[in-house]
């Protein structure tokens, strides 16, 4: 009875081991999978941690700032995540997509980019940059509309004849004097 309860045990255990190994084996793939075809990463953590990620494939998002700078077959883009902006080198097809920029009248398109990191780019002098293959819009941008306020044109009619009363009083000022 002893031997088959322990026989009974190392059967299970071993399946358990078995069960255990294909979780594993699952797990690290996932991990090697996900290593490989790009990290989510923010631009914190690509400079903060420039060596760890260089040459690799990461993704990154953010609102795209300034303007889409075309050079030959290729492009510039500035991605800000909120906290810095990273410079995008891609194919001008892929810029091609971007409707909308940040900057005082429009917010900018919302964008993914997958791309290769590089810490310092020798092709683009030593600057930290991504190539990106890919790029996924998240979300469009929108122009910006500024109204004046009332209170704004008032404050601003008043502040003028303000001003306009100081200047006559210097000018009567100097000529009660005759000081040219």
């Amino acid at each position: 009875m002893l031997k088959e309860l322990r026989r009974l045990i190392a059967e299970k255990m071993y399946r358990c081991g078995r069960v255990m190994q294909v979780i594993s084996i699952f797990c690290f793939s996932f991990s090697l999978f996900t290593f490989a075809y790009g990290q989510t990463v923010t631009s914190t953590e690509l400079i903060n941690n420039a060596k760890l990620y260089d040459g690799k494939t990461v993704s990154y998002s953010g609102e795209v700032i300034g303007d889409v700078m075309v050079r030959k077959e290729y492009a510039w883009v500035n991605i800000n995540d909120g906290k810095n902006a990273i410079g995008i080198w891609m194919p001008k097809g892929l810029a091609d997509n971007i409707s909308y920029t940040g900057s005082y009248n429009a917010n900018g398109d919302y964008v993914e980019i997958s791309g290769i990191f590089r810490r310092s780019c020798i092709e683009h002098g030593g600057d930290l940059d991504i190539h990106a293959s890919s790029l996924t819009k998240i979300r469009s941008g929108s122009s910006l509309h500024y109204s004046l306020s009332v209170k704004t044109l008032n404050f601003s009619f008043y502040l003028s004849c303000v001003i306009l009363l100081l200047c006559l009083l210097r000018i009567l000022h100097l000529k009660k004097f005759n000081i040219k």
